[in-house]
């Protein structure tokens, strides 16, 4: 039986591009009252992986922290060179 909670969400993909689309408008908030983009995405990682480890548990989340490197290297997480944020 699904809980109140969990009979109100949206569907999970609504909910994944609602949730970028409020941390995007945070994260410009904070550029615009003078937050570097350094330290806002290192409290974001910060703050994702304290939510995470909570939820799953320290070893679930160091395991897929340890896919990260690969993922990063075959550019899952670049951004087109046309972005702001592309390195």
């Amino acid at each position: 039986m699904m809980s109140q909670q969990e009979e109100e969400l949206l569907p999970e993909d609504e909910q994944k591009q609602l949730a970028l689309r409020i941390i995007l408008e945070a994260w410009e908030d904070a550029l615009a009252q003078g937050v570097s983009a350094e330290m806002i995405a290192s409290s974001a990682i910060f703050a994702a992986l304290t939510d995470m480890i909570e939820h799953y548990g320290e070893e679930a989340v160091a395991e897929m922290v340890a896919e990260w490197p690969g993922r990063i290297r075959n550019s899952e997480f670049t951004l087109s060179q046309d972005s702001q944020y592309s390195s």
